[in-house]
């Protein structure tokens, strides 16, 4: 199989959205939208009135009776909320999702592929994140109803993906082990899906997608490649210069004197043992340059994957200022991001851009009243009597602890679920009137944006990035 030679990263919360898939598809090379909060911004886009009606066109070819028109009448608003107005909220990710969250999540995943992969033959991906397992199943299967190329997953060890690929390829119920603090020896806690239950006789063939595992390591790469449920087709290997969540530095966590992680010669991925395992790689961070291309491609790499170059893009998701305000900010020598070892409540260490008017100001945070009614990022955790329960070290401290948390692991953890939403402009008003402000990510690569601005602008588009990776001008 022939794979395309740059993958666009699958970034942020509707950063990568079904536009710039699409977009970059057309353009020959795959493009990749974010899986990230979907439902979320599915619903916010139905309250703003869908202004261009793509939602509801997507609806129109959902393959189950009855799913587009429960959906639309839950959250579509005709002519759009009043901008005062708070977003209605969808119910919080579960381990047993109501009938509605389900088929909400299912939809959500549907419409963003299928729009990216209408009107061309290109090729289309989704990324999801490990950590975020609660709505892995009815993310893949949506997006598999919708006949997605390529699935994509970092941000830990997705082992049993490819097994749920195939089984759903086949038509079979899958099942998903979901990671749970203080569970007891041998118990297990596991999210469920059946294609059948869910569509009925109507359950079209569903295509096995390609599954390409995010790594850092060689050490993570053989561990997928022999253990999983499944055939691994692939990996991208991200440095820790790229956006978003970072690999943790092997060994000790140490901070540089200015607090971000301290990487060193154990985190170099040792590509010999990529090439031994005989699967295409691609390679990320900061490689959006035709002379990095060059020097992947002679490393024996299928290619790279590009983030942060389309991320602030004419065609990706975020809000337009905002992207003005990062090319101004590239062109002047100001764009920098801190590698936060604090930030995401998984641990993980998080790229944060920093900008005014974000979160990433220490005294904007600070003001912050501390809640988590998103709760994608939330970890589950046992209960004493049994059942299941979910916490997020960035919700309010009192409410961690009484759940069994460390208030230590509260220190410095920021509500990424509301700062990245805000990014593409759905962020929520709370009772106060104020909008939550945005977050931004992105790879130390933002500072190099303006190489893609033409004299007298603060904007590009997708294909001039495509244009100048591959050294010629874009027509």
């Amino acid at each position: 199989m022939s794979h395309p030679i740059i993958v666009q990263g699958g970034m942020g919360v509707g950063v990568s959205d079904w536009r710039l898939a699409r977009t970059v598809s057309q353009l020959g090379q795959l493009g990749v939208v974010s899986g990230a909060l979907l439902a979320v911004v599915f619903v916010r886009r139905l309250q703003t009135g869908d202004p261009d009606g793509a939602m509801r066109h997507a609806l129109e070819h959902f393959p189950v009776a009855g799913v587009a028109e429960r959906v639309i009448e839950e959250y579509y608003v005709p002519g759009g909320k009043a901008p005062s107005t708070a977003y209605h909220l969808s119910a919080l990710p579960a381990l047993r999702p109501c009938a509605a969250l389900m088929e909400l999540m299912v939809a959500a995943n549907f419409a963003e592929v299928f729009l990216a992969k209408e009107g061309h033959q290109g090729l289309v991906g989704i990324n999801l994140l490990e950590k975020v397992q609660l709505t892995t199943l009815p993310s893949l299967f949506g997006a598999m109803l919708a006949d997605v190329d390529y699935v994509l997953m970092g941000a830990g060890i997705p082992r049993a993906i490819p097994g749920v690929l195939d089984q759903f390829a086949s038509g079979a119920p899958a099942e998903l082990r979901i990671d749970v603090d203080s569970a007891l020896p041998g118990e297990e806690f596991v999210s469920t899906l059946n294609p059948r239950s869910f569509c009925g006789d109507l359950l079209p063939a569903l295509k096995r997608p390609q599954f390409l595992a995010i790594v850092a390591s060689a050490t993570l790469a053989i561990t997928l490649a022999r253990k999983s449920t499944g055939q691994v087709n692939g990996f991208i290997i991200e440095g820790d210069v790229a956006g978003g969540h970072n690999a943790p530095p092997r060994g000790p966590l140490q901070l540089t004197a200015g607090g971000e992680p301290i990487y060193g010669l154990r985190d170099v991925p040792d590509l010999d043992k990529f090439r031994a395992l005989g699967l295409p790689f691609w390679l990320a961070g900061s490689y959006a340059r035709p002379e990095k291309l060059a020097e992947a491609i002679n490393e024996g790499a299928a290619g790279i994957q590009v983030g942060t170059a389309f991320a602030f893009c004419d065609e990706s998701g975020i809000e337009p200022g905002l992207k003005r305000q990062v090319c101004q900010l590239a062109k002047t020598g100001q764009a920098n991001v801190f590698t936060d070892p604090l930030a995401s409540p998984t641990g993980f260490p998080f790229k944060v851009l920093q900008m005014s008017d974000t979160l990433s100001e220490a005294d904007h945070y600070a003001a912050r009243e501390r809640f988590c009614d998103l709760g994608y990022l939330r970890k589950s955790y046992r209960k004493p009597d049994g059942t299941l329960g979910h916490r997020c070290a960035a919700e309010p401290v009192a409410d961690y602890v009484r759940k069994g948390g460390a208030a230590e692991d509260t220190e410095g953890r920021k509500c990424l679920c509301n700062g990245l939403m805000t990014n593409t402009g759905f962020g929520q008003i709370r009772s106060n009137g104020v909008r939550e402000l945005p977050l931004l990510t992105a790879g130390n690569d933002v500072a190099e944006l303006a190489r893609f601005l033409k004299p007298g602008t603060d904007s590009y588009t997708a294909a001039d990035v495509v244009a100048y990776l591959f050294n010629h001008s874009a027509s």
